[in-house]
């Protein structure tokens, strides 16, 4: 399967239990595979056939601070959900880290797969 990565994408979102995380942005990094047929886009260099990283990296932003939660768990699932969904992705494999939420500790993160990778037939 094809995959179309963003890796590293930080964005700043009010995400927490505590009710202190409730009054302010903290960072969250987000990973994502997404399974697609690049083939399509290859053929004929064609933006319209894959997935644009520049406009789904904005969207995840906007869903995050759009639908604030208290966990990463629930913002993960959520957001699978949301992106599989909008743009149509067979699969997909979704990290989302909380640097510095646990003393000792560079990051703590949730990653969920969602979806088939055998599925790469994805048409636009």
């Amino acid at each position: 399967m094809d995959k179309v990565h963003i890796q590293g994408l930080s964005i700043q979102t009010t995400i927490g239990f505590f009710e202190w995380e409730k009054q302010i942005k903290q960072t969250l990094v987000i990973d994502v595979a997404m399974g697609w047929n690049t083939a399509l886009a290859a053929e004929n260099d064609e933006l319209d056939k894959t997935l644009d990283y520049a406009e789904i990296s904005i969207k995840i932003a906007e869903f995050a601070n759009d639908n604030p939660v208290d966990l990463i768990e629930t913002l993960a699932e959520r957001m699978a959900k949301f992106l599989m969904e909008t743009y149509h992705i067979p699969w997909l494999k979704l990290k989302v880290a909380k640097p510095n939420a646990v003393h000792n500790a560079f990051t703590v993160a949730v990653e969920i797969e969602r979806g088939s990778e055998s599925n790469n037939d994805t048409q636009i």
